[in-house]
């Protein structure tokens, strides 16, 4: 056979294109041309490839061998069709005998010796081949990824065992998911039993975590700001399967090894410094790579001392903050990466440091402060808690300690489960048309209600974002939504009046 024909997989954003590996053997002077678009790294891949086919007992042919990477269009970079390539290549020469493998699908990087190497990105890849019904062979490095999904993908560490499998002469083993992966990281996280007094920054994680709720702190240095902002992973509900693999996906294609740097079912906790700039949140680069803001999908994004962020990065999240996913188009093309992630940010009021003044938020000082926000960005934030000095006496007392996490995360998770019994999402994610219908406010509520709009002057996004964390209030109760539940809700944005007014918006 001098025309042979196999499978493998791109990666473009999370997606995984199908790649036709197609290579022809014919007469003429020795040579390899790899065509496709292909980056350096696969242009490279002869190389490789040839000294792993010696390496490994096979003889390279010495004839023209041309190889197509199908579609044409598609760029294709990286060191993933390396297998592919070299199986094609013993297919095509007639040392694998008539084989037909339009069944299976090959990714992996081969090194000089013929050892098979993990790649990045593997995991959309796994996915994408167990639906078209093909079986999987990639590197064993990559099997903890393999084996989170339902499928058959096998393994292998060098060539010589992809062949003998092939062949029939032995078996390769089939990826499975190991118990470090999949454990329960949530005992291993900060604790709440940790923060002593903040009941109403307390109060306020518990109910950004039961709806899904962006959550803003306010107050000077040193009240907990930070610590509390960590605690929230731990008091989250536990992913279903379908968002468990959307953020392993997002992990995979980053290149974060999963048992070493992230957990299978893991909440992810990214905060990024003041200094980032928007390709860093957002992502980007030539070859689009995911940002902060899609690191952290289905888990926190915190922002500490927000004014300290350059104002256009702040604008750029404004998208996600609304959709859930970031575009980014470069001549290369459009990439697509998930971003519905918790933003929880902290800042202070001013620069300076704080005295206690009752003025403290009028202050001249304060107000240049607070005018490197836009009212547009802070309006997506449903919740805004200011957190105070905490009382001498409460900070000495070593018996004064706060709900463990274990005990929020059940209330939490009853919340939760009312939500997707009723809904199907997390109240955070409710459209305007169907959230009134499920709060049903009666007429004496609609009133206070349009009383608050007026005095408050909140905008409709606002309005209903008020109405989303009374629904949550009341879900963490398990009652329809009262007026009780509007009220704390409204309390939850008191201090937008006073930053909005602080940023002239």
């Amino acid at each position: 056979m001098s025309l042979a024909t196999i499978y493998s997989r791109a990666r473009v954003g999370v997606d995984s294109p199908l790649v036709t590996v197609e290579t022809h053997i014919s007469n003429g002077l020795p040579a390899l041309n790899i065509v496709g678009l292909p980056e350096a790294a696969v242009r490279e891949a002869k190389d490789r490839v040839r000294s792993a086919i010696q390496n490994s007992h096979f003889e390279f042919p010495t004839q023209r061998i041309t190889i197509n990477l199908a579609p044409a269009d598609l760029p294709k970079e990286g060191g993933r069709y390396d297998l592919a390539i070299a199986i094609s290549i013993l297919l095509a020469s007639g040392q694998l005998g008539d084989l037909q493998l339009r069944q299976y699908e090959f990714l992996g990087e081969l090194s000089l010796a013929g050892d098979v190497r993990a790649i990045t990105g593997l995991l959309p890849s796994a996915v994408a081949c167990a639906k078209a019904s093909r079986q999987l062979i990639c590197s064993s490095g990559n099997e903890q990824e393999a084996g989170l999904v339902e499928s058959d993908a096998l393994h292998a560490n060098v060539l010589t065992q992809v062949t003998s499998h092939l062949l029939g002469q032995s078996k390769l083993p089939v990826c499975e998911l190991s118990r470090n992966a999949c454990e329960d990281v949530s005992r291993q996280l900060p604790d709440m039993a940790d923060v002593k007094g903040q009941y109403q920054a307390r109060r306020a994680l518990e109910v950004a975590a039961a709806g899904g709720h962006n959550l803003l702190f306010v107050g000077p240095p040193g009240t907990g700001k930070t610590m509390l902002a960590s605690r929230l992973p731990g008091i989250m509900p536990k992913m279903i399967e379908k968002e468990a693999l959307e953020v392993a996906a997002v992990q995979s294609v980053s290149g974060r090894k999963m048992g070493h740097d992230w957990f299978w079912s893991q909440r992810i906790f990214r905060s990024p410094h003041h200094s980032s700039s928007a390709a860093a949140l957002v992502g980007g680069g030539s070859i689009p790579k995911p940002g902060e803001a899609s690191l952290a999908h289905r888990g926190v994004l915190f922002l500490d001392e927000l004014p300290e962020f350059d104002r256009k990065v702040l604008e750029v999240l404004r998208e996600p903050l609304e959709n859930g996913e970031i575009h980014l188009s470069r001549a290369r093309g459009q990439v697509s990466y998930p971003a519905r992630f918790q933003l929880v940010a902290a800042m202070n009021a001013s620069n300076e440091a704080y005295k206690g003044e009752q003025d403290y938020y009028q202050s001249q000082a304060s107000q240049k402060y607070l005018k490197k926000l836009s009212a547009p960005f802070l309006d997506r934030i449903d919740l805004h808690v200011e957190v105070p000095p905490l009382p001498s006496n409460l900070l000495v007392d070593q018996n004064e300690s706060g709900e463990p996490s274990k005990l929020i995360r059940q209330r939490v998770e009853l919340a939760v489960s009312r939500q997707r019994t009723r809904q199907g999402v997390q109240n955070a994610l409710l459209s305007g048309r169907k959230l009134e219908l499920i709060c049903n406010l009666n007429e004496g509520d609609k009133v206070f209600m349009q009383q608050a709009l007026e005095k408050l002057k909140l905008s409709a996004r606002a309005y209903h974002r008020v109405l989303k964390v009374a629904l949550t209030l009341a879900d963490l109760e398990g009652v329809d939504v009262a007026r009780k539940h509007l009220m704390e809700s409204l309390g939850y944005r008191k201090m937008e009046k006073l930053l909005t007014k602080a940023i002239g918006g």
